[in-house]
């Protein structure tokens, strides 16, 4: 065993629903602003087991694996590597600008997602896409993405503008943080339109809130063109390949935060950095999953794409451009 090996601790065993995951250095310190180890951050993704396999469910995902803890390099891995256990479930997708495709891995039990923590994994980003239909996606997300100089204060603002369309379309969205300074809507949709459909849905829907609030938000497109204190509404997170941090995730920095389900009516009372891998157990074991009912409900985007109409939003191509690393 090598020495840095031996000094991250002995392998232990962990019993995930009837099957058994081997832990190797559990010891390693993953994030340094409490010291939480490997050990620590499979033991969180236990403590919110059922939240985050709703939210990876049969998705195929990407994984952001962090091998010598948040401080040292991160890996996007799409391909399941070789070794892997046989009764981990996979989907083939496949990247026209490649000509190629990668089995990634789609989660259907909690074992699936300790076994990518003992593969280094510390961010699940999966599609907005079940592998049943990989190119209809079944999930719309909205996310409020902060300019250098946003203040959370602005990001609660344009959360409620938000809401407020929504409840007007009759639509039932689910927020969360980010994990970082923004926050995330998720809306089921029904799977019937593919990525340009809903993507071109998805900024007449941005345009809708940036009328409303049109000094908070901001749709342009070039980072460069921003005011850098808007509230970017990032339609093109719906963009065939482009992927969110799930809920429940684990973010890659140095205070493990965690991307967090929230209810609407806390939104003026949370911050960003509340919800870390320290404090998101003990609020699961009280509230749940806050994002229990989501697959409860199916939206259609027909109006958002009659808005987009009257936007004359173009519909562009999709091409699965996004880069096949592993």
């Amino acid at each position: 065993m090598a020495k840095d090996e031996a000094s991250a601790g002995e392998p232990v065993e962990l019993e995930v629903g009837g099957r058994t995951i081997r832990l190797t250095s559990p010891d390693r310190v993953y994030f340094t602003e409490r010291g939480e180890t490997k050990l620590d951050l499979a033991e969180y993704y236990l403590s919110v087991g059922d939240g985050i396999v709703r939210a990876l469910r049969d998705r195929p995902c990407m994984l952001h694996r962090f091998p010598k803890g948040v401080s040292g390099n991160k890996v996007h891995q799409k391909r399941v590597p070789a070794g892997a256990p046989d009764w981990l479930e996979t989907t083939e997708i496949y990247f026209p600008r490649y000509g190629r495709t990668a089995d990634e891995l789609c989660v259907t039990e909690l074992a699936s997602v300790i076994w990518a923590v003992q593969m280094s994994t510390v961010e699940f980003h999966p599609w907005n896409s079940r592998r049943s239909d990989p190119e209809s996606p079944d999930e719309w997300r909205i996310d409020l993405d902060p300019m250098p100089d946003c203040d959370f204060a602005r990001i609660r603002r344009v959360a409620h503008v938000v809401h407020e369309v929504l409840d007007e379309l009759g639509m039932r969205g689910f927020p969360k943080t980010s994990g970082g300074r923004g926050m995330h809507v998720y809306v089921r949709i029904a799977p019937e339109w593919g990525f340009p459909q809903v993507r071109r849905a998805a900024l007449a829907f941005a345009h809708e809130v940036e009328r409303r609030a049109p000094k908070d938000v901001t749709t342009t497109w070039w980072r460069k063109d921003r005011d850098p204190a808007a509230v970017f509404v990032d339609y093109n997170q719906n963009t065939r390949d482009h992927t969110m941090a799930a809920a429940y995730s684990v973010r890659g920095n140095q205070r493990a935060t965690v991307s967090t389900p929230v209810r609407w009516e806390e939104i003026d009372d949370i911050e960003p950095d509340d919800f870390t891998i320290a404090t998101v157990p003990a609020r699961f074991a009280e509230l749940g999953d806050l994002h229990e009912e989501i697959d409860d409900v199916e939206h259609r985007i027909d109006t958002l794409l009659e808005w987009a109409d009257r936007d004359d939003i173009a519909e562009e191509a999709e091409d699965g451009v996004a880069d096949l690393d592993r």
